[in-house]
């Protein structure tokens, strides 16, 4: 079967035409009326007993007025608007003065606020690790800290555990537990050689077949690869889950970025410090050094030579995306600022990873220090040579980064990287709803989406770190307080 042809962001600059825009105004008026004159449906999330606590606004029509819009697309922000929420779906956006609030909707008037997409984060984890080799399940607490940090939806980045990121994905969706969208990845595809406790290795390419077949029927609607997988076990597996309409990605390691391309991957996780096609003594279908060959080749190369531009054209040509995971390897990076939301974990996990910090910035000799740079200098050459870049975090890799906080971090270290706030801001929301297939509905704030949203306390735009300031945070037009998430947690992730 042909591979699918996802779409990505136009990136060719042109503007509409005068036709064109008029077109899309008048469209996009009547929309609005037709929405806020709507009969109450079923768009609102749903939410139950178990819910209800953490929310803080349910109704059917809601407006948020005097507030500064950053819709997600790149343009520049709007000042004193007004924004109609009808039944779980924006209704209408436009000039306070001028953008009539509908009889009897509630009104929040959020002078000096900032509203902008809810997060969209494509790199997530709802496991940590608490052991050698060994995963611990929080599906229950770091589902509640993604939503109290601006994430609306997100795609896991591998699975450790079976059927419960399926199943929590959809008792949120039920409204039965609060959290993002969630798009949920099955357990890894993984050949032998990693040593995981909770992991499967592939014999061969039936199991990748089997496999694929297995959880794509149990309800996993993404699968990624992983750093001992072959080619041909890759090929297999990207065959079988388009065939099923849906992704593939991966952080790899035996195969290259080149041959992934090849073997129809739709995405490679990590930016480029797993990029491993200029490593020389990498032999065929083999990983070596765990990914440490890879950024160590990676931190010597120029992002602009002509050998890195050729490979980037190609992954452009086959419509591969990356995903930025700048804070894990900030992590890793000797002089560093601490985390932050360590305080939400078991006190034993905040405690063993406050020492693995502190022997990291004792590490002089880190190679990190030449490549977390050059790596963000590779994700900014990518995005201009017209590379799509997603973003996620990456909360494990030796613990440290917490969910929800660390997704704020996410941006900031775009910006960091060379991203004005406005380009971070869509990285990290309309880009990854294009890629998991939900632009229609969510990524950006146009009439006739959902009003998957947040309300920060500052201006993103001109200080990248007033993505951190979070009010209130909308999934479908019911608006969640983050505090009430966070405190319910603290002290106790790690647990469930």
């Amino acid at each position: 079967m042909p591979r699918p042809q996802w779409q990505y962001p136009d990136r060719r600059g042109s503007a509409p035409t005068t036709t064109q825009t008029k077109t899309t105004t008048v469209k996009a008026r009547v929309f609005a009326a037709m929405l806020l004159a709507a009969p109450l449906s079923a768009q609102r999330s749903p939410v139950g007993p178990a819910t209800r606590s953490y929310v803080r606004f349910d109704t059917t029509v809601l407006a948020l007025t005097n507030v500064r819009v950053i819709d997600g697309t790149g343009a520049a922000p709007r000042e004193n608007q007004t924004l109609i929420i009808r039944d779980g779906r924006i209704a209408a956006i436009g000039p306070a003065p001028s953008t009539a609030v509908p009889a009897g909707a509630q009104q929040l008037d959020l002078a000096g606020k900032t509203v902008m997409p809810g997060l969209v984060m494509v790199h997530e984890h709802l496991y940590y690790p608490v052991g050698s080799g060994t995963y611990a399940n929080l599906t229950e607490s770091f589902s509640r800290l993604y939503l109290a940090g601006g994430v609306t939806s997100m795609r896991t980045g591998g699975n450790m555990n079976g059927m419960a990121e399926i199943l929590v994905a959809k008792a949120i969706a039920r409204g039965e537990k609060p959290g993002p969208f969630i798009d949920a990845t099955a357990p890894y595809l993984e050949g032998p050689g990693m040593g995981f406790n909770q992991v499967v290795p592939l014999r061969d390419t039936t199991d990748a077949k089997q496999l694929v077949a297995y959880w794509a029927d149990q309800g996993a609607t993404s699968f990624k690869a992983y750093m001992n997988i072959s080619r041909d076990e890759l090929r297999v597996a990207a065959r079988e889950v388009h065939a099923r309409g849906l992704k593939i990605t991966g952080h790899l390691c035996s195969v290259t970025y080149r041959e992934a391309a090849d073997a129809g991957i739709d995405d490679l996780e990590h930016g480029f410090f797993s990029m491993n096609d200029f490593v020389p003594t990498k032999p065929v279908d083999k990983c070596i050094g765990r990914g440490g060959a890879a950024t160590s080749s990676m931190a010597a190369l120029d992002p602009n030579s002509s050998e890195v531009q050729a490979l980037f054209r190609h992954l452009i040509e086959k419509k591969v995306a990356v995903t930025s995971t700048l804070t894990i390897f900030e992590t890793f990076t000797p002089g560093r600022p601490l985390p932050r939301g360590l305080d939400v974990l078991l006190p034993q996990l905040k405690d063993e990873y406050e020492r693995r910090y502190a022997g990291t910035q004792r590490n002089t000799q880190s190679p990190y220090l030449k490549a977390f740079p050059n790596g963000m200098a590779f994700e900014r050459a990518f995005v201009k040579a017209g590379g799509t870049l997603i973003v996620g975090t990456d909360p494990t890799g030796g613990g440290g980064l917490v969910p929800g906080f660390s997704n704020q971090r996410a941006v900031e270290l775009l910006v960091e990287a060379g991203f004005t706030p406005l380009e971070a801001i869509r990285i990290a929301t309309l880009n990854g709803a294009q890629y998991m297939g939900r632009g229609a509905l969510t990524g950006s704030l146009e009439t006739g989406k959902l009003a998957d949203l947040v309300v920060l306390d500052g201006n993103p735009a001109a200080n990248i770190a007033d993505v951190r300031t979070v009010q209130w945070v909308f999934r479908q037009g019911v608006g969640y307080d983050p505090r009430a998430l966070i405190e319910s947690v603290r002290g106790k992730a790690g647990l469930w």
